[in-house]
């Protein structure tokens, strides 16, 4: 009961802040308590529906009409080639589309190109990776920028995701999931973020003398 009416007075709130009267829900209103708790229901969805690559499947690489991606009502669906007949032949993993697709260009299996009209265009690739400590006890996230340049252009990133300045950016985990920073690929058109793949990027083990940083407030006022 304490749950209902927490969701209620929640409800009711929100909707005297967009002019609902209280007497028009408590009393005499069109509104039942029920239907407050149904609309307030309502408003809550997950913010990870967009990332498909979160959720577990039951079959992994369906083919296009079966994906739910795809239109299966559209006949040109009918004609791409299924990704299981797509991926023969390339390394494979255990996470997201089950293909590893770094590891696919280091073995030559595949050469993205770098210009849709010339054929022979070579790609500026950055040889340079990043480490970006991490205060917890996790290790520290390398970013390599060869295996990212090999498929992307530096504009791809550079300035609207990611700021070209040290420390000009700031990245959690919390908005990496919700589809910011390096959210934006992962999770929909490269790996997921799993349990499986914290490794890939937080690849930098602590040195032997790390100690947890203090925060500020036991920097003013240290323990005695």
């Amino acid at each position: 009961m304490r749950m209902k009416v927490t969701i209620f007075s929640f409800a009711l709130a929100a909707l005297m802040s967009a002019g609902v009267q209280a007497q028009d829900v408590a009393g005499g209103g069109s509104f039942a308590q029920g239907e407050i708790i149904q609309l307030a229901a309502a408003g809550v969805s997950s913010a990870n529906t967009f990332n498909r690559n979160l959720k577990k499947q039951k079959v992994h690489n369906p083919p296009p009409p079966e994906d739910g991606i795809h239109d299966p009502e559209n006949e040109a669906t009918y004609t791409l080639q299924p990704p299981k007949e797509a991926f023969t032949g390339l390394p494979k993993t255990d996470f997201g589309n089950r293909v590893d697709w770094v590891k696919a260009i280091d073995q030559g299996a595949l050469k993205p190109r770098w210009d849709r009209v010339d054929p022979n265009e070579e790609p500026f690739v950055m040889d340079l990776d990043i480490v970006r400590p991490v205060k917890a006890s996790v290790p520290d996230v390398v970013f390599p920028h060869r295996q990212h340049t090999e498929w992307l252009f530096c504009s791809n990133c550079h300035p609207a995701i990611f700021i070209p300045q040290k420390g000009a950016n700031q990245i959690n985990m919390s908005a990496i999931l919700l589809g910011q920073k390096c959210g934006v690929c992962h999770g929909k058109v490269s790996f997921p973020i799993t349990t499986k793949t914290c490794k890939k990027c937080h690849s930098k083990p602590k040195p032997a003398d790390w100690k947890p940083p203090l925060s500020e407030a036991s920097v003013k006022n240290p323990w005695k």
